[in-house]
């Protein structure tokens, strides 16, 4: 009918619709990522990639052969449902059991009534394979100069065994065989440039939200992210009555360091004390986080937690730090730190009350002699 009436090229209808089917998935996965992190769900974006990318494109794949079902010519869509296979193998980065195919295969052959052809069989093999390999190449060459090479490899000689295992089935002409492992050649390739291509913006807008939200130097989470954070997290904690502490520390004569070793000196002190607390909170409970909300001022929220809750943390983070020595061309250095440790409290009205009672811990520690801690 496209054809017929706009007089346009099937191949060329394929080819958007193929690229609008890939273009409303990153659409729609962007938007449940975004709306997961709003809602602050628990679900790393890896997994919602996996889940989401396989039942897209199982949906997508059974919805498109409902049209051919049970007829004569029920492999006129096998290259659209290929490419869905391609994108999941090759570009979601999915990892998933290799048995966990199979089921998926087996369905799909009792819903397109193939279960009785040995060829059908030959071709659920090879996909499997296809899928194993592909997924393989992903993992090991993607990053290098020659992946490209490396997808088409292996996407043309498996493409064209899928199409002789059809050839076998369906004893089509020749000529249909050549023009549909052409087709899926120039699909694959269309796939690679166009997925390559979103998934550059993708990763640049990435790098620019981190680059917004943490600090380049210590690389935690900034002042910004700071402030996002512990708005949501208090009026959490007000609406479902739940615990949150917080944890605020400077180091001690930070400004001698700067003033006797220079600038780097201090930079690195401020690595090394920001490392080694990350590196607590992460052994610890991986979801806590380090804002770096001053020149040398940290803090750690604490959702979840009261105050006792975060002794054990609070104490093995500044005993950790306390203990470093951090070796300069000229001397040892050795680091302390003070700390103020609070929890919410009925008559906190605002994240301010929370952050200046903290505040004020840190102070009494540093007036009554520094590297100690003021809870309360």
């Amino acid at each position: 009918m496209t054809w017929s009436h706009w007089q346009v090229p099937p191949f060329v209808t394929s080819v958007f619709f193929v690229l609008g089917v890939f273009t409303l998935y990153w659409v729609s996965y962007n938007w449940i990522a975004s709306w997961a992190r709003t809602h602050r769900l628990r679900i790393a974006e890896e997994t919602i990639n996996t889940w989401y990318g396989i039942l897209y494109m199982v949906v997508f794949a059974f919805s498109i052969q409902t049209l051919v079902v049970g007829t004569h010519i029920s492999w006129q869509f096998m290259n659209f449902q290929l490419i869905a296979i391609i994108f999941c193998a090759y570009f979601l980065k999915i990892h998933m059991p290799v048995y966990s195919l199979f089921p998926i295969l087996l369905v799909y052959m009792v819903f397109n009534g193939s279960l009785v052809y040995w060829q059908s069989w030959g071709h659920a093999l090879t996909l499997m394979t296809f899928f194993i390999v592909l997924n393989r190449v992903r993992n090991r060459f993607y990053s290098k100069r020659y992946a490209a090479l490396m997808y088409m490899a292996v996407g043309i000689p498996f493409g064209g065994l899928l199409w002789l295992w059809m050839k076998l089935k369906f004893d089509f002409s020749w000529m249909t065989f050549w023009q549909e492992w052409l087709y899926l050649v120039i699909f694959e390739a269309l796939l690679y440039v166009y997925v390559s291509m979103l998934m550059h913006d993708t990763e640049l807008k990435l790098r620019l939200a981190k680059f917004a939200s943490h600090d380049a130097l210590t690389q935690t989470r900034n002042f910004a992210a700071y402030t996002e954070s512990v708005s949501y997290l208090f009026k959490e904690s007000q609406t479902s009555n739940r615990p949150m502490a917080m944890m605020m520390f400077d180091i001690d004569h930070f400004k001698h360091f700067n003033d006797t070793y220079g600038h780097a000196v201090g930079d690195e002190v401020l690595q090394q004390v920001a490392t080694t607390v990350q590196t607590v909170l992460a052994e610890n409970d991986p979801r806590l986080r380090l804002y770096r909300t001053g020149g040398e001022e940290f803090n750690v929220l604490f959702p979840g937690y009261d105050l006792e809750a975060t002794q054990r943390i609070v104490n093995q983070a500044f005993q950790a730090v306390n203990h470093m020595n951090i070796h300069t061309a000229k001397t040892v250095i050795h680091v302390s730190i003070s700390v103020g440790v609070s929890e919410i409290i009925d008559k906190d009205q605002s994240p301010l009350d929370f952050y200046n009672r903290v505040d004020h811990n840190l102070y009494q520690s540093k007036r009554n002699g520094r590297m100690q801690i003021t809870a309360g």
